[in-house]
């Protein structure tokens, strides 16, 4: 892992850190519910300051005390261009969260078919299992993802 200064962040994002509660000298450092500074802008949609914290080197595949990672709150916010971005970063698509969960199963069950539609893009295992024994497409909640998920099985 690449060590990281102050001097290395701009001032915008040195400033979002700072006024969010982050050490800017440390990109990975934990705050409310063990989210890191790259969870909470990706959750706020602040496309300059994750692209810098991905490029300073901060850990894409961190978790969360939910162990969720921050394509989570990409797909949670609908932050289409973040979802591209942390997935061209490397995150992990198929991480599975204390339910079990994938971000598939969440999008397909919030009926989220753009985002089921993107997901797909990047190849995601449609055959995980949550801790209940449901795959993606059990989750689907609308007619649409339902035919996005059966289409990607074949």
């Amino acid at each position: 892992m690449k060590e990281n200064s102050k001097s290395d962040l701009s001032v915008t994002t040195r400033e979002w850190l700072l006024q969010k509660g982050y050490n800017p000298d440390d990109l990975n450092q934990l705050g409310e519910n063990g989210d890191t500074a790259l969870m909470k802008a990706t959750r706020e949609g602040v496309n300059d300051v994750v692209k810098e914290l991905i490029n300073l080197g901060a850990d894409v595949n961190a978790r969360n005390n939910d162990n969720n990672n921050a394509l989570w709150f990409a797909c949670f916010g609908n932050h289409y261009d973040l979802i591209h971005l942390l997935l061209a970063a490397k995150i992990d698509i198929n991480n599975q969260n204390d339910n079990g969960a994938t971000v598939l199963m969440y999008a397909a069950s919030a009926g989220k078919t753009e985002v089921v539609k993107l997901l797909l893009q990047y190849h995601p295992n449609l055959y995980l299992k949550n801790l209940d024994d449901f795959q993606a497409i059990d989750f689907a909640s609308n007619v649409e993802v339902l035919k996005l998920l059966k289409n990607a099985t074949k």
